[in-house]
């Protein structure tokens, strides 16, 4: 018997309880302890599907917080014509839950991105060292090759820096037979080092 009234107690007690589009509208309005009985009612189911998305216990825990804070403050933009109270509070905290991967995998994109661009390459100093050295050794090689004259003009014009001009003035000779000189003295460079057109 005594089973028999506290089942009927508990049917009681459930009929009398207000939905969750009651304590929502109740929350609209400003209404604390109706947001507490919300909170009482739904909070469990809500961080459970968090929890199904995120699989984190204490992001989700943050974010099931943020998302009755959305509640509280949005609550007035609920419209019962369009669904229920859970199925609205659901696809608020499934997209809350969406949102934090998101924003979670922009931020380790961005950090692998500037960890990347921060990566320091490994840079042979000797190597490079002898490289050039070795560049150098082959281009006095192929400048020993050639005339006097077609080395003078090639070393006066791209070692010392000197124009057409200059070079014809420095050996006084005349224009043309810089460039001719030029000309044949880097055909000649091109052949030694083996350089392609």
């Amino acid at each position: 018997m005594l089973d028999l009234m506290t089942a009927e107690f508990d049917l009681d007690a459930s009929s009398t309880a207000p939905s969750k589009e009651e304590l929502l509208a109740r929350v609209a309005e400003g209404d604390q302890s109706a947001f507490g009985e919300l909170y009482d009612q739904i909070a469990p189911r809500v961080l459970g599907l968090v929890k199904r998305v995120l699989i984190d216990h204490a992001q989700s825990e943050e974010v099931t917080q943020e998302i009755f804070l959305e509640i509280w403050q949005t609550a007035s933009r609920y419209e019962s014509q369009r669904g229920g109270a859970s199925t609205w509070i659901m696809t608020m905290a499934h997209r809350r839950a969406i949102d934090r991967i998101r924003s979670s995998q922009a931020g380790r994109d961005r950090d692998t991105k500037i960890g990347i661009r921060d990566l320091a390459v490994p840079y042979d100093h000797v190597a490079e060292t002898v490289e050039v050295k070795i560049e150098h050794e082959r281009v006095e090689k192929a400048m020993s090759r050639l005339t006097e004259l077609q080395r003078q003009a090639v070393s006066l014009s791209y070692f010392s820096g000197y124009s057409h001009r200059e070079v014809a003035d420095h050996l006084h000779i005349p224009l043309g037979t810089v460039k001719t000189r030029l000309r044949d003295g880097l055909i000649r460079l091109r052949d030694e080092l083996g350089v392609g057109v």
